[in-house]
C-alpha cells in the first residue's frame, strides 16, 4: 500500500480490526520509509457496478458506481442532524450491498435515490425531506411544502399506532 505522506510502496500492518458493522476491514498500517501511520479499509465487493444517469435526452450516461459519493450526498443531506458517521456508513453498506446482490451490473441512478430516500425515511426526516428536495428537483416552495406535509402525516400516523 503506498504511503499518502511520501509514496513510498512498503507499509507494514500494525493493527487488522473489522469495522463497527462488519462490512469491513480497518487496517492500521505504518510506512517502512517515513514511519508515518495511515489506516486503510477493506472492502468486500461482489460486482463492478455501473450507474445510469438519465440525461434529458432519453440517452443514458454511463460512469463507475462510486461509494464517496454516495456518502458525500447521504452526509449532506444529514449535516447538522443527530446522526453519526457510523449511521452514515451502515446505510451506505446496506444500500451497496442491495445493489450488488441483486444480479445486475447496471443500476439506474433513480434506483439509488430511492434507496436513499427509503433509508433517510427511518432513520431522520429532515434528512429525508434534504435529501428528496434535491432528488426530486423542487422547483417552488409550494413543491417543497406538499412533500414535508405528507412526511408530516406519515409521522403523525406512526404516533398513533396506524
Amino acid at each position: 500500500m503506498r504511503c499518502p505522506f511520501c509514496g513510498n510502496e512498503d507499509s507494514q500492518v500494525k493493527d487488522s480490526r473489522p469495522t463497527e458493522d462488519g462490512a469491513a476491514i480497518r487496517r492500521r498500517r505504518q510506512c517502512e520509509a517515513c514511519a508515518a501511520r495511515f489506516t486503510t479499509f477493506e472492502r468486500i465487493q461482489l460486482r463492478e457496478l455501473t450507474v445510469l444517469k438519465s440525461e434529458g435526452t432519453g440517452d443514458a450516461r454511463r460512469e463507475p458506481f462510486e461509494r464517496d459519493k454516495l456518502i458525500r450526498s447521504v452526509s449532506l443531506a444529514c449535516r447538522k442532524r443527530p446522526i453519526t458517521a457510523g449511521q452514515i456508513e451502515k446505510l451506505v453498506s446496506g444500500i451497496q450491498r442491495q445493489l450488488e446482490t441483486q444480479g445486475e451490473t447496471e443500476i439506474p441512478s433513480q434506483r439509488i435515490g430511492e434507496l436513499v430516500m427509503a433509508g433517510l425515511k427511518g432513520l431522520d426526516s429532515v434528512a429525508y425531506i434534504r435529501f428528496a428536495s434535491v432528488y426530486r428537483d423542487f422547483r417552488e416552495a409550494k413543491d417543497f411544502e406538499a412533500f414535508a406535509s405528507s412526511v408530516n402525516e406519515v409521522g403523525h400516523e406512526k404516533a398513533k399506532g396506524g
